[in-house]
């Protein structure tokens, strides 16, 4: 298969691009800088884009029978109204101009994979929440369903949408354990803001794995959630982790920590969490590799 990947030179873009070549398909990546993008793996076919300006070039799609769409900036950084806009417009514009890409091609792909992330249903406490549930509230909720939303413009064109909600995907390079190891490592890692928050986690190579399902399966349509069945406290967290490490987990870093870092907004998001399960993923039936936090950080670390 040749797919097309944008956000293909980000931490979950180079793996995915890593396991579509070992499985033997062709990837094409899409980059402001193809420069860049060649020096960080020659292997993709890389391609310029301007994702909010512009819609990808159509050359970009000779050939493609699948895109997957992980597109955007990151949320962790303060949220400054420059960067709240930069935010949502890489996801919402620059998903609507590769919607827009699709619908006027006279060959199109027969599948896309948008990401998307679970911050779609807010901080809703210890609530279990699934793919039926409704939408949260807040900047981090809207920035998804706008996100999703353009993505769902695909549909009318007779492409198959899949939608994945991630959830926090480990990986020791960057994200949130990227974040973790540094100060867990040193002896002064701890649970944030009293740790009672849910994380709704998932293993790198699960993220992976189900946007590939997502990829070939043809009864793959509509949200999956991608996160393992089994989400645990911010406290739990920081336990399993220490004990993987081999590290005292004990010194709780204060929401204050939080607000000086990211501002008071994300940091009042950080506090909260969503207490996420992976139903129709199951029911659809992908199997979890790593569906235990302990196993899984084992594994990773």
């Amino acid at each position: 298969m040749k797919v097309l990947v944008t956000g293909a030179s980000g931490l979950i873009g180079r793996s995915l691009a890593d396991a579509l070549f070992a499985r033997g398909d062709e990837v094409v990546g899409l980059s402001r800088d193809p420069g860049r993008g060649r020096e960080a793996n020659p292997r993709v076919e890389w391609k310029r884009w301007e994702p909010t300006l512009e819609r990808p070039p159509a050359d970009a799609f000779e050939g493609v029978e699948g895109v997957v769409n992980l597109v955007g900036e990151s949320i962790a950084q303060r949220w400054t109204e420059d960067s709240k806009r930069k935010i949502i417009e890489s996801r919402r514009t620059a998903t609507r101009n590769l919607v827009q890409a699709i619908e006027g091609l006279e060959s199109k792909p027969a599948v896309l994979v948008s990401q998307s992330a679970v911050g779609f249903y807010g901080d809703r406490g210890d609530a279990v929440l699934d793919e039926s549930s409704t939408p949260g509230s807040g900047f981090d909720s809207e920035v998804v369903r706008e996100w999703e939303k353009a993505a769902h413009g695909v549909e009318a064109a007779g492409v198959r949408l899949a939608i994945v909600r991630s959830g926090q995907v480990l990986d020791p390079r960057g994200g949130l354990l990227g974040e973790l190891l540094t100060p867990f490592k040193l002896g002064v890692g701890g649970p944030l803001a009293g740790g009672a928050q849910y994380v709704s986690w998932v293993h790198r190579d699960d993220e992976v794995a189900i946007l590939l399902w997502a990829l070939d399966d043809d009864s793959v349509s509509g949200v999956v959630n991608a996160s393992a069945p089994e989400p645990v406290t911010n406290k739990e967290l920081s336990k399993t982790l220490g004990r993987v490490l081999g590290r005292p987990a004990v010194m709780p870093i204060p929401g204050l920590v939080l607000d000086l870092k990211f501002g008071t907004e994300l940091g009042k998001v950080l506090r909260g969490g969503q207490r996420v399960l992976p139903k129709r993923t199951r029911e659809l039936g992908y199997e979890f590799e790593h569906p235990r936090l302990e196993e899984a950080l084992r594994d990773l670390l």
